[in-house]
């Protein structure tokens, strides 16, 4: 394997995109959501089963495949081994820019104590991944999408690579938002010079950030909204994204992988994962050394 194509790789544009292949109720949508983002972004496709290659599985994914019109140049990928690791390795091997997989809008309890493929993979994925939580048959169109814009040295690349998402599936409408955790705040609540207290001033001052972003970012054919916003990091965006009917909502890849504590105590990309409130870009990149 060439390791020097992943040195320094950007997050975009997606020339390679995979789709993780379980032969569960979801499989056709799957397919039909990865080769619609193929097409889209002009990418090559490859299609990955961890688990026993039989005949019978075979058999079905080739027709699956004929029947939605999948390109036989689509490469598919027999793997063995633990779920998470074997498919870490096949994107590493494949230089894969995204990891499309089917993912439950909500987990019960036990699987969220002990993990699962998805979860596994948003921690320790060294591309971008796609989680979708109501794949469709007649492929999501992405009409709106949330983007996460926390003061974070990946939040740029994060932004870009959503506009890029953007730009290909023609959605008319981005929104920037960043949450501000009122207990980690800089200096305690208080009334300012102009009689408001610093926690409002701080959300009108990330408003003006954003609103510059916005402006920087903006074409005639999309709307860019914004919006600063105060609580739990993970669990209010989540709230956002929901309430305003996001179809994807847009994060950066988290900077280590999890331990079992920080699923105990939820926090931040745990909150979005619990309980998905859309489909979930979780964008990897690399922000160079300050």
């Amino acid at each position: 394997m060439d390791h020097s194509r992943l040195k320094g790789r950007p997050a975009y544009p997606f020339e390679t995109i995979a789709a993780g292949v379980a032969f569960s109720p979801k499989l056709e949508a799957v397919l039909t959501e990865a080769k619609e983002l193929a097409d889209t972004f002009k990418a090559r496709l490859l299609l990955i089963h961890v688990g026993p290659h039989t005949a019978e599985k075979e058999a079905a994914l080739m027709e699956l495949c004929a029947n939605l019109g999948i390109d036989r140049e689509a490469k598919v990928i027999w793997g063995s081994g633990e779920p998470v690791a074997t498919l870490l390795e096949t994107c590493k091997r494949h230089v894969v820019d995204l990891l499309i997989l089917g993912a439950r809008r909500r987990e019960n309890v036990l699987r969220h104590y002990l993990g699962s493929v998805a979860r596994g993979l948003c921690r320790r994925a060294k591309c971008s991944l796609l989680l979708l939580c109501e794949p469709r048959l007649s492929a999501t169109r992405f009409r709106s999408l949330v983007v996460d814009c926390v003061d974070h040295p990946k939040t740029p690349a994060t932004i870009a690579t959503a506009l890029y998402f953007a730009g290909a599936v023609k959605a008319g409408q981005v929104r920037f938002v960043r949450e501000l955790d009122p207990n980690g705040q800089a200096g305690a609540p208080g009334n300012g010079a102009d009689g408001k207290d610093q926690s409002e001033q701080q959300l009108l001052a990330e408003r003006d950030k954003l609103q510059h972003l916005a402006e920087q970012h903006g074409t005639p054919g999309r709307t860019i909204h914004t919006a600063a916003i105060s609580g739990r990091p993970g669990f209010t965006i989540r709230k956002y994204a929901e309430e305003n009917q996001a179809d994807l909502l847009v994060i950066h890849s988290p900077d280590e992988p999890y331990r079992l504590m920080d699923r105990i105590f939820t926090h931040d990309l745990e909150f979005i994962l619990e309980d998905l409130p859309s489909n979930i870009l979780i964008v990897h990149s690399r922000p160079e050394p300050a």
